[in-house]
């Protein structure tokens, strides 16, 4: 357990990329890992990722190299605690739009006295490589581990302060596009807007100022120096499915560069 952790890298104001991981297989988990980026989330809130499989995905990611985090799905805060006992860093919480849902969240994640998590940590010590009986392990992964609440809607701005004021929040995680339907009050889905960046950017001021971590997503990843610039620290870019386009499409274009050639 001795190697840095997310939260670490986070503090020490490394720019991190995250792949973002739809697809319920661990082989293709397993390749994505090996890209070159710094974590993977696991994505049980959009993508098709279950119990089953992000319990199976979570070596892949470790074997890789990468961070392991995942992303429950809305209100799921039971499977917070179980994503870490499978071995996850870093778990990402949809949606929290109240004070209520962050305490939940931040009780599902710390071990007490600062949350109500359950011990049930064979996996994920088996998966961590930990030596110990247990006893270091408790004392060590509250500060190990991640809470992310997400902030996509006016609600979540608006008591942003107080989510982040939350003992064992760590950090906010904010979704461009929810926050864009949200901003324009349902008119208009657009991660880019220009209209909302004052607010984006207010976030992580926020998140800074509270000794806390900022992520987020990028749709676009021309926008990732701008985003650092404010304060964020995470950055999730596409999914495998944009993987899969970008490289397909370079490759087919070089093969009909080639005949055009020959022509």
């Amino acid at each position: 357990m001795a190697e840095t952790t997310l939260g670490q890298r986070m503090a020490a104001g490394e720019a991190l990329l995250t792949a973002w991981s739809s697809i319920p297989e661990p082989l293709t988990t397993e390749a994505v890992a090996r890209l070159g980026f710094d974590a993977v989330t696991l994505d049980m809130q959009h993508g098709g990722h279950s119990e089953e499989s992000v319990l199976r995905a979570v070596p892949a990611v470790r074997m890789g190299g990468p961070h392991p985090i995942v992303r429950i799905p809305v209100g799921r805060f039971d499977m917070a605690s179980r994503a870490l006992d499978f071995g996850a860093e870093c778990v990402i919480a949809p949606m929290v739009n109240t004070i209520e849902d962050a305490r939940r969240f931040a009780a599902a994640m710390k071990y007490p006295p600062l949350g109500e998590r359950s011990w049930g940590a064979t996996i994920a010590m088996l998966r961590s490589g930990a030596a110990d009986d247990g006893q270091g392990w408790l004392q060590t992964q509250n500060t190990r581990t991640l809470a992310l609440a997400m902030i996509e809607t006016r609600e979540a701005l608006a008591i942003a302060d107080d989510i982040l004021a939350v003992d064992g929040i760590d950090g906010v995680f904010v979704g461009p596009s929810d926050f864009s339907i949200a901003w324009t009050r349902g008119a208009r889905i657009d991660p880019s807007l220009e209209d909302m960046m004052e607010a984006i950017a207010l976030i992580a001021a926020k998140a800074t100022a509270a000794g806390k971590h900022a992520a987020i997503y990028m749709v676009d990843p021309a926008l990732v120096g701008r985003c650092y610039a404010m304060g964020y620290r995470l950055f999730a870019l596409g999914s495998e499915y944009g993987y899969l386009a970008h490289g397909a499409l370079g490759f087919i274009q070089k093969a009909r560069d080639s005949l055009e050639s020959k022509a």
